[in-house]
Parts: C-alpha cells; structure tokens; sequence
C-alpha cells in the first residue's frame, strides 16, 4: 500500500521524504502502468533554470540598458 511505502521511506530518509499524499499519487501511477520517474514532456515554454550566471546576465542586460523590455533579457 501506498502507506506502507511511505513508512518505509520515512524510516530511511527521515525529514527527507515526499509527503504521503505524493507517495499516494505515485504508487497509483505505477500500479496504472507508468514505467519512468521522469515528467512526461509538457506544452509550452520551458522553464529557465535561475543560476547565478543568468541572474548576472540579465543584470548587465538592464545595466546596460534600463529601459529594456522583459523579451529583450534572454
């Protein structure tokens, strides 16, 4: 059951657990067929990973130019 795999996970990674309701949703996933645990591709743009390289990027950007437009920062 899907509480007895989030005991189970909860007694080895403690704090560190996904919440019963996501061990829930997953365990019925997988006894519904699904093989991965990577997401499915999604419609729409892709979300930008914030790293600290892009943060600086986009701060020369509007340093540069303080009236560019949020399409011109890419």
């Amino acid at each position: 059951s899907a509480r007895a795999i989030y005991d189970e996970l909860n007694s080895i990674y403690g704090d560190e657990v996904p919440g019963l309701s996501t061990v829930t949703r997953w365990s019925k996933l997988f006894r519904d067929g699904r093989k991965e645990i990577e997401d499915k591709p999604r419609p729409g743009r892709p979300i930008t990973e914030t790293t600290t390289e892009n943060i600086e990027h986009a701060r020369l950007l509007i340093d540069d130019d303080t009236y560019i437009a949020i399409e011109g920062i890419q």
